[in-house]
C-alpha cells in the first residue's frame, strides 16, 4: 500500500519514525541530568545555609568531659594572673629524660631536673662539710603519683579537698611535677620528715642560711600568699632561667 503514497511523503514519514526513539532517549537523558544538577545545586545551597548536619559540624562543638572524681572538682580561679586550684598553680610534668637521681628514700629513687640535681649535690656536699646530712625525701612526682597522694590519702583521713590542699597539691598543680622541687629532711632527725618540727633541726637552720647560694628557696613559708600550709621541708630550685620562669611567670 506504500505505493499509493507519494515518494516525498513516504520519506518524511520514514525519517520521523526513525528519529522518534532517538529524540525520546535524548529528551529523557536531558531531563535526568537536569534533575541531578538541580538536586546538587540545592544540596550545596542547603550546606551553605547550615541546614545539613555533618561530622565536622558535630565535632566543632566540644562535648563536656565526664567527671570521674570522687567529689566535685574545685573550679579553677585566677591568682596572680595564673590558673590556680585551691591555692596551687598548674604545672606541666618535666620530661623524664631531663631527670637525674640525687639519692634514695626508703628504697625509692629521688629525681630532679639536671640543673636542680647538680645544684642539690653541691648543696648537700657543702652541708656535709659543715656536719649536716641532708636527706632527699621526694623530688619529681608524676601527675598519677600526685593523684594517689591527694585522693587516696585524703579519703583515708576523711579530709575534704580544701583541707587536704593546705598540705598537698591536687594532681596537675604540684611543684613536684616540674622536677625543680624537693622535700628535704635531716638524717639525724628522721621523725621530723615532712613535719613542721623540721624547722627545729640543724638541717633546716643550715638551709635557711645557705640554700639561696645554691639557687634554692622555701616554697611555702609562713603566711605565703597562696594560702598553703607552712612547709619548712619543701624547697624549690630557681637557679636558672627555666626554673625561675616556671614558678614566677607561667
Amino acid at each position: 500500500m506504500n505505493d499509493d503514497i507519494p515518494v516525498a511523503r513516504r520519506q518524511t514519514t520514514r525519517v520521523a519514525r526513525d528519529q522518534s526513539p532517538v529524540l525520546s532517549w535524548r529528551s529523557g537523558l536531558s531531563l535526568g541530568l537536569g534533575f541531578v544538577l538541580f538536586a546538587l545545586l540545592l544540596w550545596v545551597g542547603w550546606g551553605h545555609l547550615g541546614l545539613l548536619s555533618s561530622p565536622e559540624g558535630a565535632d566543632s562543638v566540644p562535648a563536656e568531659a565526664p567527671s570521674e572524681l570522687p567529689f566535685p572538682w574545685p573550679t579553677p580561679t585566677s591568682q596572680e594572673e595564673r590558673v590556680s586550684v585551691l591555692g596551687h598553680f598548674a604545672y606541666a610534668e618535666a620530661p623524664l629524660e631531663s631527670l637525674q637521681v640525687v639519692g634514695t628514700y626508703h628504697g625509692r629513687e629521688i629525681r630532679l631536673r639536671q640543673a636542680a640535681a647538680e645544684s642539690y649535690r653541691r648543696m648537700s656536699e657543702a652541708a656535709q662539710a659543715a656536719g649536716i646530712r641532708l636527706v632527699p625525701i621526694s623530688g619529681f612526682r608524676s601527675i598519677a603519683e600526685q593523684e594517689f597522694l591527694f585522693f587516696q590519702l585524703a579519703q583515708s583521713r576523711a579530709l575534704r579537698p580544701q583541707e587536704r590542699a593546705t598540705a598537698s597539691a591536687p594532681p596537675g598543680y604540684s611543684e613536684h611535677h616540674t622536677g625543680y622541687a624537693i622535700d628535704i629532711g635531716d638524717a639525724e632527725f628522721p621523725q621530723f620528715d615532712t613535719e613542721e618540727k623540721f624547722e627545729t633541726t640543724p638541717a633546716f637552720q643550715w638551709l635557711a642560711r645557705n640554700a639561696a647560694r645554691f639557687g634554692f628557696e622555701l616554697s611555702f613559708p609562713r603566711g605565703n600568699p597562696q594560702g598553703v600550709s607552712y612547709e619548712p621541708w619543701h624547697w624549690r630550685f630557681v637557679g636558672d632561667r627555666d626554673s625561675l620562669e616556671t614558678f614566677y611567670t607561667r
